[in-house]
């Protein structure tokens, strides 16, 4: 379990610093949000409730402990401790939030450090605000998620870590519903096994065994198969989720943001432009900046330009 990570990953942080020679004299230290109850994005002062929900939450990743270790950190540097658009970020318009069993609303979960550190970005470089601009992000890594982001709200995503919108290398996307209800009272698989196939064992590595995108892109450019089929679907279920953000925003888009790992494909951006260049401009921001985003955070807290949210759960 990922909470019996948590002394051997504090433990690591602390002996990288001091392998460094860097002492524990912060003005802040500021951790990736990990899987809290839904709650708006911004900059929160880490407390008690929100460790808690940390220690408690309902899925599993190592980003539930950033928290608990920068907090730590903090409290021996005497400083305040911080954590900045969690995944978990959920701004999404009321209607948005509806699907067909009422027991089962969407849920907002995506790359939203990223998300907005390259729309930031991308408004800077054009002389714009974030809070001025409709753009549609598509952050390609080993999960996928597509966001509309209306002034400075992401008024609608896809669910990127467990059950919506493209497939991705590790992550089944969205799945033909009846099926997968036959497949679970099938009695062949447990349910951490099909928990698996949604998240860590889906998309490209159930179909190809690896989650090597630019091994299969080189073999997707020159033809071979099923590595082209497979990755040319992913990129399709990629574009058809910047229509549905498209139409989200009411085609008033600025502009398509690419980022994450897979945006570093010369394939994999062209097969995508292809499919969405007539909706608006396509920008290219390949990679992740969300060390930087989480200093920007940091930065705009202690500095009194980014206002401190309280975590009130949703």
């Amino acid at each position: 379990h990922i909470n019996e990570q948590y002394e051997y990953r504090r433990k690591y942080v602390h002996d990288t610093l001091a392998k460094a020679g860097i002492p524990l004299a912060f003005d802040a230290v500021i951790a990736r949000g990990g899987l809290l109850k839904s709650t708006p994005g911004g900059v929160y002062l880490i407390n008690e409730q929100i460790k808690h929900d940390l220690w408690h939450a309902d899925m599993e990743h190592a980003s539930n402990l950033a928290a608990w270790i920068a907090d730590e950190i903090a409290h021996c540097a005497g400083c305040p401790s911080y954590l900045a658009d969690p995944v978990v970020t959920d701004e999404l318009r009321d209607l948005a939030r509806i699907s067909g069993i009422p027991e089962l609303p969407r849920i907002s979960i995506f790359h939203a450090l990223n998300s907005r550190a390259v729309s930031r970005s991308y408004a800077a470089r054009i002389g714009r605000k974030y809070e001025e601009l409709n753009l549609i992000v598509a952050h390609l890594g080993g999960g996928i998620s597509v966001s509309a982001h209306h002034y400075g709200k992401v008024v609608d995503v896809n669910n990127a870590l467990n059950g919506e919108g493209p497939f991705s290398p590790e992550r089944a996307g969205t799945l033909p519903a009846r099926q997968l209800v036959d497949m679970c009272f099938s009695g062949k698989y447990t349910l951490r096994q099909v928990k698996k196939m949604l998240n860590g064992k889906g998309g490209l590595i159930a179909h190809l065994g690896t989650n090597d995108v630019a091994s299969i892109a080189h073999k997707a450019e020159a033809g071979e198969e099923p590595y082209k089929g497979v990755l040319d679907a992913m990129l399709y279920t990629v574009a058809k989720q910047v229509g549905a953000m498209y139409v989200s925003l009411r085609g008033k888009v600025d502009a398509i943001i690419l980022t994450g790992g897979i945006a570093h494909s010369d394939y994999c951006v062209g097969a995508l432009r292809e499919q969405i260049d007539y909706l608006a401009p396509v920008v290219l921001i390949p990679g992740e900046d969300e060390m930087g985003s989480l200093a920007f955070n940091a930065l705009g807290a202690l500095k009194g330009e980014l206002p401190l949210q309280v975590y009130h759960p949703q």
